[in-house]
């Protein structure tokens, strides 16, 4: 079955640069969205309960965006966080773009809400 590309924003209450730091760096994602992480400025490596996952930085924008891609996945796959000022509340802005099957959807959205709830917990920011 195809997997279908979804997008989810949340509200952040941090600095657009150090929530960067937590959707980038190895030590600040190890935090929150997996057991372990290490890398470099290419390739990130993901652990989970004694199994690892590559993901490779396939493009990047300072303060701003950054896209993974799973080393085992389709080419055109990925998951992303975008990092913007709303231009209404002024609020920083966090999106997920993530793919799943359309059936898990639904249990991949609750999946990333809890891991955005222990990012705001880490930051300070809920």
């Amino acid at each position: 079955m195809a997997r279908k590309k979804f997008t989810i924003e949340y509200i952040v209450r941090s600095s657009p640069s150090i929530l960067f730091e937590f959707v980038t760096e190895p030590s600040k994602l190890a935090q929150w969205f997996s057991d372990t992480c290490d890398g470099n400025d290419t390739t990130i490596v993901f652990g989970w309960s004694g199994s690892r996952e590559l993901a490779d930085i396939v493009d990047f924008i300072e303060d701003e965006y950054v896209k993974y891609h799973w080393k085992d996945n389709k080419k055109d796959e990925f998951f992303s966080f975008r990092i913007y000022k709303s231009e209404i509340s002024f609020e920083t802005v966090l999106e997920v773009t993530d793919f799943a099957e359309e059936k898990e959807i639904k249990d991949q959205t609750r999946l990333w809400d809890s891991q955005i709830d222990e990012l705001k917990h880490h930051i300070g920011a809920g």
